[in-house]
């Protein structure tokens, strides 16, 4: 190339390059100019939130709470210098505490200026954040509460219903010796250990602890602690049918005869059938020395003699009545007020939990009710009696209601979840499968009934699991009204 025009081209790059240089500055110049200077952002929130370059306390409150500031629970506004804990959200009263702020002082420009590093602090830590979520959580808690007429509109209408239970009883006398009573009685008691003990995993338990199952995701572990326990009960019944039938077609078998009882199911039989033939005006108790049992016997003349002055609680004196009819009688009174304690306790946090645990409870008070009728009559009660004094304590649970929807209302009521949580899974366990069992007895003579009443049984557990596990997987989408 020749170096003349080599020459040239530098000449003409340097000239290009010290025009751009001189220049550079008013390009600067005009850039700055299009930007605001640093006192117009403070200007700009004087002029928007105070007046007169001042603002109040209440404008700057208005301030903090557009910014979501200042939004922490207010527990005194007394600062402590060697308190070096940032990271907590504080209340609005607390900042200004901080700073010496009073409502009689206005605040200039100084000290908004000293205020906003605080503002600053307290954004970038986020503490303020969660506590705007918490309060938003509690107030859509707060809005999806029944209201006091949906909770006692619904408890009372639920524990009327559980109430009618106990005027089955009577109901059913007359069919106490058919075959389907007993297998229908141990579907019902099945049916109830299958949503008392899936209530307590999926609702009262949870709740208690404060677990939402739309968020906590613990429906799957409960229904799988059910799964345990029924994997446990179905291996047992298979294992014991088995052995039972291999007893049976042994070479083993005994040269005595075994000595008779006289069982609860003998006593039920007997009663039922003086009660088809009409002949059963009174029922007494008669103890047994030697068998350690009772038996029935009929006494007219008592009959004619009692003075009660109800027509309807004519019969038995109450002197000649069993204890075991009275202890029956107070601790079913007991048991539906603990039952209305929990209904009343449900309803107040949502319809859906208050529907949920009632019908666990009227699952349960079903065949507990008929059994309860039945050890009245054989106490020694007649049927009036029993139906009165059945009733009397059913009606326990209204005063369970009226004290758990007030103590719900006013007080935590994870405390009584915890409380019925127990107590059904202690009636479902304790109490009711082992009763569960003592019906089956009579059924397991041959395997053709052994599986009939083994597939009795499991239609009724799974049944209940089945009704509690849907309530708790769509309670989001159940709305009533």
């Amino acid at each position: 190339m020749n170096p003349k025009a080599i020459s040239s081209c530098v000449l003409w790059n340097s000239l290009i390059a010290i025009v751009l240089l001189a220049t550079l500055p008013e390009v600067s110049a005009a850039i700055e100019g299009t930007l605001p200077s640093a006192s117009t952002f403070l200007q700009d929130l004087l002029d928007r939130y105070g007046e007169n370059d001042t603002l109040t306390l209440y404008q700057l409150k208005s301030l903090l709470n557009r910014v979501d500031v200042g939004v922490g629970s207010d527990n005194g506004s007394r600062t402590d210098p060697n308190n070096r804990n940032l990271s907590k959200c504080f209340s609005s009263s607390q900042l200004f505490a901080v700073h010496n702020l009073s409502e009689s002082i206005p605040i200039d420009r100084a000290a908004f200026k000293e205020f906003c590093p605080t503002v600053l602090q307290q954004l970038e830590n986020r503490a303020c954040q969660v506590e705007n979520q918490e309060n938003e959580e509690n107030e859509e808690t707060e809005e999806g509460k029944p209201t006091p007429a949906e909770v006692w509109g619904y408890g009372f209408l639920c524990v009327t219903v559980i109430s009618l239970c106990s005027l089955v009883g009577a109901s059913v006398v007359p069919f106490m010796k058919k075959t389907f009573y007993k297998r229908l009685l141990l579907y019902f008691i099945a049916l109830a250990i299958g949503t008392l003990y899936s209530n307590a995993l999926f609702q009262l338990i949870p709740e208690a602890f404060g677990f939402n199952p739309l968020e906590d995701y613990y429906v799957s572990k409960s229904a799988v602690v059910f799964g345990g326990f029924y994997l446990f009960f179905f291996v047992e019944k298979i294992l014991k049918m088995v052995l039972k039938q291999k007893d049976q077609n042994g070479p083993g078998h005994s040269h005595y005869k075994p000595e008779k009882y006289i069982s609860k199911s003998d006593l039920e039989e007997g009663l039922t059938e003086k009660l088809q033939n009409g002949d059963l005006s009174h029922v007494a108790p008669h103890q047994n020395n030697d068998l350690g049992c009772r038996t029935l016997a009929v006494d007219e003349k008592e009959v004619q003699a009692s003075q009660s002055t109800c027509y309807w609680l004519k019969g038995t004196q109450y002197s000649d009545i069993g204890t075991l009819a009275w202890m029956i009688t107070l601790s079913d009174g007991l048991h539906n007020f603990i039952d209305g304690l929990a209904i009343g306790a449900s309803f107040t946090v949502s319809v859906f939990q208050g529907i949920s645990t009632s019908i666990a409870i009227l699952c349960e008070e079903f065949p507990h009710e008929l059994g309860d009728f039945v050890i009245l009559l054989n106490a020694g009660m007649s049927i009036q009696q029993a139906l009165f004094f059945n009733f009397v304590s059913a009606c326990c649970c209204y005063l369970g209601l009226a004290f758990g929807i007030l103590a719900g209302s006013h007080f935590s009521a994870n405390w009584i979840f915890a409380l019925a949580g127990g107590m059904f899974l202690y009636i479902a366990l304790a109490d009711m499968f082992p009763e569960m069992n003592e019906v089956s007895k009579g059924e397991d003579g041959e395997v053709g009934n052994s599986l009939v009443v083994f597939a009795i049984q499991n239609a009724g557990l799974l049944t209940g699991f089945t009704i509690m596990l849907l309530l708790t997987m769509y309670s989001g989408q159940i709305q009533l009204g």
